[in-house]
């Protein structure tokens, strides 16, 4: 921990910085790291409780917080980016999909997140997984969720477009004593993870043996898209929607057929915050997957030796196929103009 006289209260660094200049991203990663439980999440922002121990650590894991990417890549890779890897060091590219019916039936796109947690948990490599799950009070509300056999890794498959704060699962994570957990989440989660390990938070995140990184241009703001617009301007009942996806405009689809909206429609509703993210395709993953355009297929980053080992094991008892990502060009120049997009619309913040 650093000297006393150089550390900053939560109200002089986060609050003043992150907080009320709306660049909060809402990770959880400073609620769960405060080792004197005086911060609580309220309302996607965390809010101090009780009062500040001035301790410092929350600055240290905010992904908002002046982070030095230069400083977590080489503790994640042992090295910086160099100059043509536009979306971030890796090791393998791959169009991969599950083979098993019952995941394909629930997935997104080809499943690939939910096959390689449910391949981990069948040969006993976690223990646990952090994913999202949906809430029982508001259809396709994303809620934190603590997972521990396949079965109930498949119930939450799927993507929701609104927000979940995974990072505060840990919390259940360290209470039930996981040893062996999977991480699921947004780039702004991965990094934060990263910089806790990096601050040396290792109540947390030495449980952690996998990070799934999730692409990600924005999320959306529930009452706003959901609650306001689909239900209200497009008269559709929340609870009949049985699946949302974004293949260049959103796609819903209900028990009673299929609606696409004009991206441009929603944009209003996406979460301000994510302006401030510059990181599109989890950079600092083990393993990054998003659809990309693609249909029934997942476009697959695979960034570290942890994260090529469990693909490849998983590729090689036939719980996933693969395909060349060269198959795949336009989903590649896709990854590559968002990854670019996303930055220069943080550089437009600044």
């Amino acid at each position: 921990m650093q000297p006393a006289a150089s550390r900053l209260s939560f109200e002089a660094s986060l609050a003043q910085d992150v907080v009320n200049r709306q660049r909060c991203l809402a990770c959880g990663a400073c609620v769960i790291s405060c080792p004197f439980k005086s911060l609580e999440y309220s309302d996607q922002n965390p809010v101090l409780s009780k009062e500040c121990k001035v301790c410092g650590i929350c600055p240290k894991v905010c992904p908002q917080n002046n982070p030095s990417t230069s400083d977590l890549e080489k503790s994640v890779f042992g090295r910086e980016r160099n100059q043509t890897e536009t979306f971030g060091i890796h090791r393998q590219l791959a169009i991969a999909q599950s083979t098993n019916p019952d995941i394909l039936n629930t997935c997104q796109d080809g499943g690939v997140v939910t096959a390689l947690l449910t391949y981990a948990f069948e040969h006993n490599l976690i223990d646990a997984a952090i994913l999202s799950g949906v809430s029982e009070q508001k259809p396709l509300l994303p809620t934190p969720r603590l997972v521990t056999t396949a079965k109930e890794t498949i119930a939450c498959s799927g993507t929701r477009y609104f927000y979940s704060p995974n990072i505060l699962a840990l919390d259940e994570a360290a209470r039930q004593k996981k040893t062996r957990v999977a991480f699921v989440g947004t780039p702004c989660q991965i990094r934060a993870l990263r910089q806790m390990n990096l601050a040396g938070l290792r109540k947390h995140v030495a449980p952690i043996q996998l990070q799934i990184g999730l692409l990600c241009s924005e999320c959306f703001d529930y009452q706003g898209l959901m609650e306001n617009y689909i239900a209200k301007t497009m008269s559709i009942n929340p609870s009949t929607i049985k699946k949302m996806n974004i293949k260049g405009k959103m796609i819903i689809t209900t028990q009673k057929g299929i609606h696409t909206v004009p991206l441009a429609e929603i944009k209003p509703y996406a979460r301000k915050a994510c302006q401030h993210c510059n990181d599109f395709s989890s950079e600092l993953a083990d393993i990054s997957l998003g659809g990309l355009g693609l249909d029934g297929w997942t476009f697959t980053i695979i960034r570290t030796e942890k994260g090529e080992q469990i693909f490849n094991q998983a590729q090689a008892a036939s719980t996933l196929r693969t395909r060349p990502a060269t198959e795949e060009p336009n989903a590649l120049n896709l990854l590559t103009k968002l990854s670019n997009k996303k930055r220069q619309t943080l550089a437009s913040q600044s």
